[in-house]
């Protein structure tokens, strides 16, 4: 078996490496951070420039038509790097109305293509502890929208929004004008210095057409944890590689303190939880590419990655002394990105419940029963 990125894969993510490497310097990181941006506005124009925001946008409305597992390759290098441009939320929204949203939404879909809009999303409410908290009323014409949603990523920034809200029939997906008459907006920082907004709707009028069919919300949900695990595994790859240099070149009694081997223990625990996120990730765009049923491996590579982001930060910071406390150190950084994306992914004791609650409503053995030579067999 083949586990190998092709060529095109491979030239994608040597390209969006090298772009996010040149610009996200330890340096420039530090100068950015003081200049008080919402999220890095000249890297976004580069990535317009290059393409890398309409990879998963399709190609009729303008985008490039690639799958889950070319922006997994960008999302990787996006995350090694920490930045900090929305480059999933804006592509996947865009998509989302592109197949969910029908003619209605095709001008936003093709701007959004072009880069001269930006959409943003938040799913926050499928795993936030209070349930969803937007309500979407029917009313003469459309729907009435209510209620609040907390932290919506580039909220203040963005042109449209996708958020969850509570229908009659379950959750459905929204699309909101940020700028509409009765959402009030409360602006904010994100851990790792992105800007957010909690959003407060009040009876905000919206057309039929703004909300998407039920199944849309199933179909991006799974792509989002694919699209968040990636940036965690970037994140944390990155993390690994710059505590292994670090533990090499420290000196404690005489001897590196990699050589010690309770540090080795630490840093083979943070490898181990990285392959396993690795693995079910990579599984889990495979799936989404070939159009394969994939709820419990997202369920699975959400909690990994939960699991994953919370180990790693803390094991290599923890081997990094007191120096991982010094904000004119960089591996800070890398922490505050893996509880941000911790938070986004809702944490893992709601995903275990939402898997296990999977598991028992689907009595087979495992991922294997769904190979074609074993369709039937229960």
């Amino acid at each position: 078996m083949d586990f190998s990125f092709s060529d095109e894969q491979r030239a994608i993510a040597e390209m969006a490496d090298g772009l996010f490497r040149d610009y996200c310097t330890d340096e420039r990181q530090r100068a950015w951070e003081l200049t008080g941006e919402p999220f890095m506005g000249e890297l976004w124009r580069t990535c317009v420039e290059t393409g890398l925001h309409a990879l998963a946008i399709p190609e009729d409305a303008g985008g490039s038509g690639l799958g889950m597992t070319e922006l997994l390759c960008v999302l990787q290098a996006q995350g090694a790097s920490l930045a900090l441009v929305p480059l999933w939320p804006h592509q996947l929204a865009a998509a989302t109305l592109a197949r969910w949203g029908g003619d209605a939404h095709a001008e936003q879909v093709a701007q959004a293509a072009e880069g001269g809009v930006m959409l943003s999303l938040s799913l926050a409410g499928l795993a936030a502890g209070l349930g969803i908290g937007l309500r979407l009323e029917p009313v003469e014409g459309g729907f009435s929208l209510s209620g609040e949603v907390g932290a919506v990523p580039l909220a203040a920034q963005a042109d449209w929004l996708l958020l969850v809200a509570e229908g009659a029939d379950g959750p459905r997906l929204v699309l909101l004008d940020p700028r509409a008459e009765g959402v009030e907006r409360v602006e904010g920082i994100a851990n790792h210095g992105l800007a957010v907004a909690d959003l407060h709707c009040h009876n905000v009028l919206l057309t039929a057409e703004q909300v998407l069919p039920a199944a849309a919300l199933t179909w991006l949900e799974t792509r989002a944890i694919a699209a968040t695990a990636a940036l965690q595994l970037g994140v944390s790859d990155e993390q690994i590689r710059r505590t292994v240099d670090y533990v090499s070149e420290r000196r404690q009694f005489d001897r590196a303190i990699g050589s010690f081997q309770a540090v080795q223990m630490t840093m083979a625990d943070a490898r181990i939880a990285a392959e396993a996120l690795r693995s079910s990730l990579y599984q889990l765009c495979y799936r989404l590419d070939q159009g394969l049923g994939c709820e419990s491996e997202a369920l699975a590579t959400r909690y990994l990655a939960c699991e994953a982001g919370h180990l790693i930060g803390h094991k290599t910071q923890h081997v990094h002394g007191g120096i991982g406390v010094d904000l004119t150190y960089p591996i800070h950084r890398y922490l505050y990105w893996s509880r941000d994306l911790g938070l986004a992914l809702g944490g893992p004791a709601a995903t275990l419940d939402r898997l296990g609650q999977w598991l028992a409503n689907n009595d087979t053995l495992g991922w294997k029963y769904d190979l074609e030579e074993n369709q039937g067999i229960r």
